[in-house]
């Protein structure tokens, strides 16, 4: 009845094998999703093209309305087999972004349930990269400033020198 480990332990074990059933879940979820999205764009591309081939082999058969209208069919047929292999695509996309988002959502559970600590590498590089131009920008200020206050005192010392010339007396 009584367990020798603490209720806290107990709650953290519960919450690493749900997380552990969560992320597997997922996972499968979104490979299956992405099979599933594909294989339907698929289907729907061959089926449409399959009706278009169709729909041109009667209407050779049928003369020279029958092949028009079999030719409009093709190229609709074309049309909605290209727009169901894009949405498809957009389908599994987003599939795809979703699953990557539980991922590193569940990851950063799996990270917080052990106990361990997710640096901020993004905001410590951000913080360097900052760090770094204000630096710079401070030694180009630096660099101007002597070189304005070495004209400055080149001018000074311009000014205020005397010119003494000899004078040739005869």
């Amino acid at each position: 009845m009584f367990s020798s480990r603490s209720k806290a332990e107990r709650t953290t074990a519960q919450a690493w094998d749900y997380l552990s059933s969560a992320m597997t879940a997922a996972g499968d979820t979104a490979q299956e999703l992405g099979g599933h999205t594909a294989d339907a764009a698929a289907r729907f591309a061959d089926q449409a093209g399959r009706i278009a081939d169709r729909a041109g082999r009667r209407g050779e058969n049928l003369g020279k309305r029958g092949q028009k209208l079999a030719g409009k069919a093709q190229k609709r047929g074309r049309k909605l087999a290209k727009k169901a292999n894009k949405r498809g695509t957009a389908l599994a996309g987003v599939a795809s972004d979703k699953a990557d988002v539980a991922w590193s959502r569940a990851n950063a559970a799996a990270d917080a349930l052990a106990g361990r600590k997710r640096r901020p590498w993004g905001l410590l590089l951000g913080a360097g990269l900052l760090g770094g131009a204000v630096g710079f920008a401070a030694a180009g200020a630096m660099r101007a400033a002597k070189e304005r206050e070495a004209e400055t005192h080149e001018l000074e010392m311009a000014g205020n020198t005397v010119i003494v010339t000899p004078s040739y007396d005869e």
